[in-house]
């Protein structure tokens, strides 16, 4: 506002207009109010005071929306505003409106991408069976839009972890929401226990299936009886508003120490082995997310104790002041002392890579390897004959009892007992059992029968058929899973804390009658 104007604030000529932030009052009655309410232009008259001649208030307009008010006054002696001038002055005000209302919009989107991305992502460092794991993810600067980078550690049963970091090629709330979708997916797929190549495969199909609103519209109308080839023309026609993503998925099995990899695009893995420099794991790295048509290949690793893995996005590697082998070679200089907590390495990680931080979002995740000891693994073949039941329950008995977990062997020798029977029933050749204990008691029972049990409900005239409500009512969690020879059937228990166990309820108790 000019000094000196009728309805500004401080009359007079050396009147300081408002502090920037500050609010600002116009009497109700006043020219400027009057066109903040109507979004009209009105005249504002000067007085003998100041040195203004004449003002116009002219609202800012921005879709049917007063989003401010700009005056333009003009001095004694000039001329004073025609209608020229009131059209260029109206002309000024709206474009400007449409600036700040844009911005207003841009900003509000990217407080939501940012909102959704950091909800997606793990709080803290995650925990994982037979590894030590330290996690980094810097957000670019708030000048630029969010990216659609992600990390996650997922828990697998047999106290195996899945490792998985992903980048979604794009920006802003649509990129962030992609990301979120393709994260939920992982983790379903993950759950599900396939095999890393046939995770990335299903995600491939989920990552085509983003793009643009016309991938729904496709699926109405005439396309609604053929739904795969509607959405095939609506990706064909939105090309350019797929997003396309990368991802490298791990899983790691702390018995073995083995970690089976698949890529989908993504930068390699590094591993740094003790005593060794750190190299970039061969491991195919496949077409990204979205693309279609080529399968992905798999790469298991034997991995040392205490080597250490690292998993990272180009945000770490890659900027515009350099290519990305030297980022690459940076990272691999970078890993030279492994023996180092691991939180400290990430440290120096993120200080000494020259990543020009704030050009794009960098996620780091970091894995040192421990496998789980030997005494901690129980592992046993059984014939393929009745007297094998006995024979698994009472190695089940011995082995919690040199471990001290005697409250859980009436429990587990109970279900030990279910699984094995019904592997004998149901399962083929040799029968394996292998307990683990860690966070948590786990029993496997593998044979080479492809098929998977199925809990029903059994009618009040069976004689049977109770076996597996009695091991989903009794463990913590179980499943089954196929194996490359075959299928494995797992419960868990969870290790005493000192506490009495909770009784079951009646109703829990009636379920298997």
């Amino acid at each position: 506002p000019a000094p000196g104007a009728s309805d500004s604030g401080p009359p007079g000529g050396g009147a300081a207009p408002p502090a920037l932030g500050a609010v600002h009052r116009y009497p109700f009655g006043s020219p400027s109010a009057v066109a903040l309410r109507t979004g009209r232009i009105e005249d504002v008259p000067g007085d003998d005071r100041g040195f203004v001649q004449s003002t116009l208030a002219v609202p800012m307009v921005a879709h049917d929306t007063v989003v401010g008010l700009v005056r333009f006054s003009r001095t004694k002696g000039s001329e004073p505003f025609d209608a020229r001038d009131r059209a260029l002055a109206t002309e000024l005000a709206a474009r400007a409106a449409v600036c700040i209302d844009n911005a207003r919009l841009y900003r509000r989107e990217h407080e939501r991408a940012l909102i959704l991305q950091r909800s997606l992502l793990p709080p803290g460092d995650p925990e994982a069976a037979g590894l030590d794991i330290a996690c980094r993810y810097l957000p670019g600067n708030t000048a630029n839009e969010v990216g659609g980078d992600w990390f996650d550690v997922i828990e697998l049963p047999g106290h195996r972890t899945a490792l998985v970091v992903g980048d979604v090629m794009g920006r802003g709330l649509r990129a962030a929401v992609a990301m979120g979708e393709l994260r939920t997916a992982v983790r379903t797929l993950a759950l599900l226990d396939l095999e890393p190549a046939e995770v990335l495969s299903a995600l491939d199909e989920v990552a085509r299936g983003l793009g643009a609103p016309g991938a729904a519209s496709a699926s109405g109308g005439g396309g609604a009886q053929w739904p795969a080839r509607a959405a095939h023309k609506s990706r064909e026609a939105d090309l350019a508003e797929v997003y396309l993503a990368t991802c490298v998925y791990a899983v790691y099995d702390p018995v073995t120490r083995r970690c089976t990899f698949a890529n989908a695009g993504h930068l390699p893995p590094v591993v740094v082995e003790p005593g060794e420099a750190a190299q970039l794991l061969d491991v195919p790295p496949g077409m990204p997310l979205g693309v279609g048509g080529e399968p992905f290949e798999e790469v298991e690793v034997e991995l040392k104790e205490g080597a250490l893995l690292a998993l990272y996005t180009d945000g770490l590697v890659e900027s515009r002041d350099h290519p990305l082998d030297e980022g690459l070679a940076a990272l691999r200089k970078a890993l030279v002392e492994p023996a180092q907590p691991l939180e400290d390495v990430c440290d120096r990680v993120l200080g000494s890579l020259h990543t020009r931080h704030g050009e794009d979002d960098i996620a780091l995740l970091m894995a040192r390897i421990q496998g789980l000891p030997t005494e901690a693994v129980g592992d046993w073949r059984l014939p393929r004959e009745p007297r094998s039941v006995g024979r698994a329950r009472e190695l089940a008995r011995g082995q919690l009892t040199s471990w001290g977990l005697d409250e859980l062997v009436d429990t587990t020798e109970l279900l030990v007992s279910e699984l094995v029977t019904n592997a004998l029933r149901y399962g083929e050749g040799e029968i394996r059992l292998r307990l683990l204990r860690d966070r948590t008691l786990v029993c496997e029972v593998w044979d080479a029968g492809l098929v998977q049990p199925r809990r029903r409900r059994a009618r009040d005239t069976d004689e049977g058929g109770r076996g597996l409500q009695l091991v989903g009512l009794l463990s913590a969690a179980w499943g089954a899973r196929r194996t490359p020879r075959g299928k494995t059937v797992w419960f868990e228990l969870p290790l005493p804390d000192g506490r009495p166990p909770a009784e079951r309820s009646v109703e829990e108790l009636l379920s298997m009658f």
